[in-house]
């Protein structure tokens, strides 16, 4: 997986560490939650499998839906 680098001041950064020991996760755990997250808040896919399922129709293609008036 490529690594990327991102700038947190160091409040921000204490805090998070102070979080990742209370709840036994590391930091690299922390942001994975906090990016998940933000993608589901967004409606974006975080994985595959989710990609797959999101692409599926809503509907399947021969609801009958948009039928046009006076059609049997």
């Amino acid at each position: 997986m490529p690594a990327k680098r991102l700038h947190i001041d160091g409040a921000t950064l204490q805090a998070l560490s102070l979080l990742a020991t209370d709840e036994r996760k590391t930091l690299q755990d922390l942001a994975d939650e906090a990016f998940s997250d933000l993608l589901k808040k967004h409606h974006r896919p975080v994985g595959l499998k989710e990609a797959l399922r999101h692409s599926l129709r809503r509907l399947p293609a021969n609801a009958n839906e948009g039928r046009r008036k006076g059609a049997r």
